[in-house]
């Protein structure tokens, strides 16, 4: 089935700012809670919010087989699992209905006032229920920084790593949308010179600059993916801070991984961009290098050029960008870490979302995270105001941002933002 919603050529009659991540060629499915208290799925152009279940009553996809519930729904675990065909369909006919030369809706005040929303007008929510959600640690850069930072850097990498992607499963019930506080969180840290472990706040806050897939009903227990198509059963890509309590999670890390260091808040951002709009930004990844086995390998350009930063704004303060990243690093795809999330039999469902791992560049302003940017606190970071930062103070909002351009189009992901509030008292 064609993209013509990617094409580069199209234009729309709503107005579209200048360097705007959703130019008519995006088309991004979210979530979104309206004016009138009615919560809905919807999709944006520019800094107008478009809602889809309006327009599905009002016969604009006349000709799709969709349910007359498709869109009136709290999450859209139902419209992934219908899978690509109806992904393709949909967003085909949103762009065409808002083309110029379309007079539809254009000329039709009384359905435009049911179906169009100013950004301020809407409250955006978790686009999917996730089920199950797992974290990979897929960036080489990344993984060599933190083993050189606690082993010997000589052999940062653990001998599995370069041979398959490696992964933990973390807490779906503790993801939220952008914009959401997070609470500093509280728990054990190592011993001091007494034996006894610690206990408080976390002092050693961190972001993680990542990308999350979401994906659709796919195999059935006791049945694998192929590589080959493991792309037709992820629908988009969302930014992914996977927050992290360094001083915790060192505790406890041994034997079994992350726990209360990393399952407190795990923040996305709300629009879900979809794999067939990113068609035009895929790129070549690292060389693989021992090759992996036969069911990891793939054909083709798997990865995707998306400019990642990192931002940490003080309280009524500037934003500093403490890091520029890009997608591209990945040193295991997302094809690759869905074939072998199933390779076992595990069965993957609708609305699952499967994080990247931090996203770390060649340089150090690259670097995804504060663990590494500060180099575990040896190196603190000069921000705008004359403040240092080793970790995350209380107040600091960290925003991420990606977006992919080219000559002809720019397709971005819109903010992924928290601002930490101090730890609760128990």
């Amino acid at each position: 089935m064609p993209l013509s919603a990617n094409d580069p050529k199209r234009q729309t009659w709503l107005e579209v700012p200048n360097q705007s991540d959703f130019p008519i060629q995006n088309i991004p499915f979210g979530v979104f809670l309206t004016r009138d208290d009615i919560i809905t799925i919807g999709t944006r152009i520019g800094d107008t919010a478009i809602d889809l279940g309006a327009l599905h009553q009002l016969g604009y996809f006349d000709g799709i087989d969709l349910t007359d519930d498709i869109f009136l729904q709290d999450s859209l675990n139902d419209f992934i699992a219908d899978g690509r065909k109806t992904w393709r369909l949909v967003r085909n006919r949103v762009s065409d209905i808002f083309l110029t030369d379309n007079p539809a809706l254009r000329d039709h005040q009384e359905h435009r006032n049911k179906v169009l929303f100013s950004m301020d007008e809407i409250e955006m929510q978790l686009p999917v229920d996730v089920g199950d959600y797992t974290d990979f640690y897929a960036s080489k850069e990344h993984a060599t920084n933190v083993g050189s930072l606690f082993r010997d850097p000589e052999n940062a990498l653990l001998p599995n790593w370069l041979h398959i992607p490696i992964g933990y499963h973390g807490r779906s019930s503790s993801i939220i949308p952008s914009g959401t506080p997070v609470r500093r969180p509280v728990g054990q840290t190592k011993p001091g010179e007494d034996g006894k472990p610690g206990f408080g706040p976390s002092r050693l806050l961190d972001f993680e600059l990542e990308m999350a897939f979401i994906t659709t009903a796919s195999n059935d227990l006791g049945k694998h993916i192929p590589i080959e198509e493991a792309e037709d059963y992820i629908f988009g890509l969302v930014l992914f801070n996977d927050w992290s309590a360094r001083d915790i999670q060192a505790w406890e890390y041994v034997p079994l991984g992350p726990f209360l260091g990393k399952n407190f808040a795990s923040t996305i951002s709300p629009w879900i961009v979809t794999l067939d709009a990113l068609e035009s930004f895929r790129v070549e990844g690292p060389e693989q290098n021992p090759q992996p086995l036969p069911y990891l390998q793939h054909q083709g350009p798997k990865n995707f050029d998306i400019h990642l930063q990192a931002i940490i704004q003080p309280d009524d303060g500037q934003e500093n960008v403490v890091a520029q990243s890009n997608f591209k690093y990945m040193y295991w795809s997302m094809a690759q870490q869905l074939a072998h999330h199933t390779v076992n039999g595990c069965n993957v469902r609708s609305g699952d979302m499967m994080g990247s791992g931090t996203i770390s560049g060649p340089t150090k302003d690259s670097y995804g995270s504060m663990l590494e940017l500060s180099w575990r606190g040896q190196n603190p970071l000069k921000l705008n105001d004359g403040s240092e930062r080793k970790f995350i103070n209380d107040y600091d909002t960290v925003i991420l941002r990606g977006y992919c351009e080219n000559d002809e189009v720019r397709i971005g992901f819109g903010d992924c933002s928290g601002k930490v509030l101090p730890a609760r008292k128990l």
